[in-house]
């Protein structure tokens, strides 16, 4: 019996490897003991076909749910595919069988990456920036549903996108057309304006964290709140939490952070997404933040010599130094970039498209 509670105690937590180890160790003893041999089954399928967790779980690992596997459920929401992998877990195709809504659910092992005395303080603020990220409503801004915590698995359940990130638009010769860029970044800053104003600052704005679906001109800002989850926190592995490549003098700095820092972020995305170069790079982490905190980035007509004045002294005001020389609102950064540069009217452009299910 104890062997036995032990494996379905390791069902519970996902770890069917190691139920189908307990369950492979009873059956050699007593195969017929009550539904062993149906567990045993269940848990070799499941350990050869799913993959539920934190990206450490299992580097490379995809969820395959195929054979006629039972699929998991995270909280009300049953798990149908995987989307992808971040640093700090993995996001999944998930469906709430009472209503049908399909949803993106983004999971967090925090256990993996957090001592157990910080543990408990990293969850509730968690489930805290949770709350206050899904009190956000606005059109460029992605919808939060849910959120919840299963066997250590922390999750978010949210707006499903079509889509994809702006990363594949920051190389040389893949970027966009620029008033496209600056169509897209525009409503971020509008999106970013909104959330400053319930006082909520993202923290983490770059490409990856910039959703946009061309058929349908839809830009949508994500993570709202996942580095501030983490903020202050030291982590197992050691890993950088957010961006330093885009994050502002004062953010580097420990300094406490407004959102003039995340528009000094939106610049730096908006100098690389026009030229396919980022502003400050460095050989070593100690170079980047001394580069970010002191000098300034290379002229970007070097790259793209055909880009207007305005736009240029646009991105040198958004990446000063000093936070009070910068646009200090979204909606000063996106009036201002619209207007000097030309681009499509902020009425046109603000209205933005809403998608929430």
């Amino acid at each position: 019996d104890n062997l036995y509670n032990l494996a379905l105690d390791f069902e519970r937590k996902r770890q069917f490897n190691k139920a189908e180890s307990v369950f492979r160790y009873m059956a050699d003893y007593n195969p017929k003991f009550r539904d062993l041999e149906a567990r045993l089954s269940r848990a070799k399928q499941m350990s050869e076909t799913l993959v539920l967790g934190g990206a450490q779980t299992h580097p490379g690992g995809t969820l395959a749910l195929g054979g006629g596997a039972e699929k998991p459920m995270l909280g009300r929401y049953r798990v149908e595919k995987e989307l992808g992998k971040g640093a700090m877990g993995t996001v999944y195709l998930g469906k709430d069988p009472k209503i049908g809504r399909v949803v993106a659910i983004k999971t967090m092992a925090l256990s993996q990456e957090f001592e157990a005395d910080e543990l408990v303080e990293v969850k509730e603020r968690f489930f805290r920036e949770a709350e206050t990220a899904g009190r956000l409503s606005h059109p460029n801004i992605v919808t939060i549903f849910d959120a919840g915590e299963e066997h250590d698995l922390c999750y978010i359940a949210m707006e499903l996108l079509k889509g994809q990130d702006l990363v594949p638009f920051t190389k040389p010769g893949d970027t966009l057309p620029t008033d496209i860029v600056i169509s897209i970044v525009a409503r971020v800053a509008d999106a970013l304006g909104y959330a400053h104003k319930q006082n909520v600052v993202h923290r983490d704005v770059k490409p990856a964290n910039v959703m946009y679906e061309p058929a349908n001109d839809i830009v949508k800002v994500t993570d709202f709140g996942i580095a501030r989850i983490t903020d202050s926190s030291r982590t197992k592995t050691g890993m950088v939490l957010g961006t330093p490549s885009y994050m502002s003098p004062e953010q580097l700095q420990g300094k406490k952070i407004d959102g003039r820092s995340d528009l000094f972020s939106l610049a730096v995305s908006l100098y690389q997404l026009v030229c396919g170069k980022l502003p400050f790079e460095g050989d070593s982490m100690a170079q980047l933040m001394y580069r970010i905190a002191n000098e300034h980035a290379p002229d970007i007509l070097q790259y793209c010599p055909s880009l207007p004045p305005a736009l240029v002294a646009f991105l040198d005001k958004a990446m000063s130094k000093d936070a009070g020389e910068r646009y200090q609102t979204g909606e000063e950064f996106a009036g201002t970039l619209r207007g000097t540069v030309g681009g499509p009217s902020a009425t046109a452009i603000g209205a933005g498209v809403d998608i929430s299910l």
